[in-house]
């Protein structure tokens, strides 16, 4: 199969983008997605994303994570909505339908503005927190982020017996000030350190805000190794939010064609 791509990024995660209005990669396989995504045999990729037509929406994200499965992706989100615009689709005010349901995203120039589902169960253990953001996130709070391997801490807690069946998500936290983050994260799908996750900076914002108890509408800064993102949202009470709108960049990188 000869396959026309484009290759996005938002914040360093990076995505494989098809045009698939036409439904003409309905037959793409799992195998053919881990291949597209493989870093040494394909294109390199965290993940892969069809634009698909929608009867309840301007589009579909389909989304998939490297190894093929499938889960909801803030920054992979954020980069359709820049991909959609040049397939045609007005962007500047859009509802898309993801994995976990509807989205509406707006796009100003480059910076896109994504409306995440509202979050009202927040799990605490200790300082530690299980938060879901369209994917499930365990956020680890730490004084120095340098000091941990990623990675490795990453593992750790993904194939612990509490998470290996299902999978999970893991960031480490460190609070600059009230207003700003740093955040590492390990994601599942992937299987390493990836350069931003927009799911999992949403759940750290929203852990810091639980324990800050910053409540009312607040935006908090985060930056990640691949750059800078924000989350907007309301905390109408303690551990419910409403509002949650993750804000950043979805660029263009180049485009091209493969045989799989």
């Amino acid at each position: 199969m000869k396959i026309s791509f484009s290759k996005y990024q938002g914040t360093g995660n990076d995505f494989v983008m098809l045009d698939n209005l036409s439904g003409q990669y309905n037959e793409l396989t799992v195998e053919m997605v881990w291949q597209l995504c493989n870093r040494r045999f394909g294109i390199g990729a965290d993940g892969l994303i069809k634009i698909n037509s929608c009867q309840t929406a301007d589009f579909e994200v389909d989304y998939y994570n490297s190894d093929g499965s499938k889960s909801f992706c803030g920054n992979g989100a954020r980069c359709s909505v820049a991909f959609a615009e040049t397939l045609g689709i007005d962007v500047s005010n859009t509802t898309f339908l993801g994995i976990d349901g509807l989205h509406q995203a707006t796009k100003t120039r480059d910076v896109i503005s994504l409306e995440m589902k509202d979050v009202s169960e927040i799990n605490q253990d200790g300082h530690d927190f299980i938060i879901h953001t369209g994917s499930p996130h365990y956020v680890h709070f730490v004084d120095d982020i340098t000091l941990i391997d990623a990675v490795g801490f990453g593992r750790e807690i993904r194939y612990s017996d509490e998470f290996i069946e299902e999978g999970i998500n893991v960031n480490l936290v460190e609070v600059s000030n009230q207003k700003s983050l740093i955040v590492n994260t390990y994601e599942r799908g992937v299987e390493d350190e990836t350069l931003s996750c927009g799911t999992g900076v949403t759940a750290c914002v929203l852990a810091h805000a639980y324990q800050q108890d910053l409540i009312g509408r607040h935006t908090v800064e985060v930056k990640v190794k691949g750059g800078q993102l924000k989350v907007a949202f309301d905390q109408i009470q303690k551990g419910n939010f409403t509002a949650i709108q993750l804000i950043g960049p979805g660029e263009f990188v180049y485009r091209g064609e493969i045989n799989v």
